[in-house]
């Protein structure tokens, strides 16, 4: 695991001979946020130029069929798709991650989902793993499924970590039990993502890594993960992490959900496996 003290356009104007298999974008969304490192007031125009010029840089770099997950507001899904296109990238999905809960319906409906779009280096993905899960059949249905679903691109089984009773046990908090970041992005996205796009010994980047959830999944995935934070406190939080894996970022309390993907053995390499039981009473 590789964890980067820094400004990602830096290091990727410096670092061009690097190779990428797969890279997670969930960059700031220009929402007038108080960063401590990050000026998220940039006129509109400015903000999707440098937008523009992460996309083509990590595209410089990413191999032959390599892929990218770029998560943003769904208000700006028609920007996303520009940026995409403009920087030679071939988007394949346009997933919708649906949340738990929903902003207050003001001025029009109320807004309950994420935009993720799954895109590509060339005509195809050099790595797309079909998964399968174990989900509940809706409640019209009358049987349920033996073999589980393929995963579509609407995505209403991840649990966002919301500031309320969603953030659980896996928000990281400080000795006060206040939330260290209150965008912190949720395990099962990151196994998903990883599990979809890549294989055991990949390269997987993330540019803008806050509290390091791409790194901790990569990393129990026995892939490679290159993480770049330009807030040097959220760069020791990602060491921390690493160092110290907590009962809440264990992956294997999802392995049962993915049980009836195909090459599941192939892509997810386990060491040791837990029962259901023991990961519940641990988180």
């Amino acid at each position: 695991m590789e964890v980067v003290w820094g400004d990602c356009v830096e290091w990727l104007r410096a670092n061009r001979e690097k190779r990428i298999h797969l890279t997670f974008l969930d960059p700031p969304f220009r929402q007038g946020k108080n960063y401590r490192y990050f000026n998220d007031n940039m006129p509109e125009w400015e903000y999707w130029k440098w937008i523009e010029e992460i996309l083509s840089l990590i595209h410089d770099i990413t191999v032959k069929g390599g892929a990218i997950y770029f998560m943003h507001r769904e208000k700006n899904t028609e920007f996303v798709l520009r940026a995409l296109r403009e920087s030679g990238w071939n988007f394949k999905n346009l997933i919708i991650w649906k949340k738990k809960t929903s902003a207050v319906p003001y001025p029009y409906f109320s807004k309950q989902y994420q935009i993720i779009a799954f895109a590509v280096k060339g005509e195809r993905a050099r790595v797309f793993n079909k998964l399968r899960v174990d989900a509940p059949p809706p409640p019209e249905y009358k049987y349920t499924r033996k073999n589980g679903i393929f995963v579509t691109d609407v995505w209403d089984d991840i649990r966002e970590l919301t500031s309320g009773y969603f953030a659980g046990e896996e928000a990281l908090r400080d000795a006060k039990g206040n939330r260290i970041h209150t965008q912190q992005t949720p395990i099962a996205l990151l196994l998903r993502i990883i599990l979809a796009s890549s294989l055991p010994n990949d390269t997987i980047l993330d540019p803008f890594a806050g509290t390091g959830t791409t790194l901790v999944v990569a990393k129990q995935l026995k892939r490679n993960a290159i993480g770049i934070e330009i807030d040097p406190e959220y760069v020791e939080l990602i060491k921390w992490r690493l160092s110290n894996l907590r009962a809440a970022d264990n992956i294997m309390r999802y392995y049962d959900y993915y049980r009836f993907t195909e090459n599941l053995e192939k892509i997810w390499p386990v060491e040791r496996r837990f029962s259901q039981k023991t990961l519940e009473e641990n988180v």
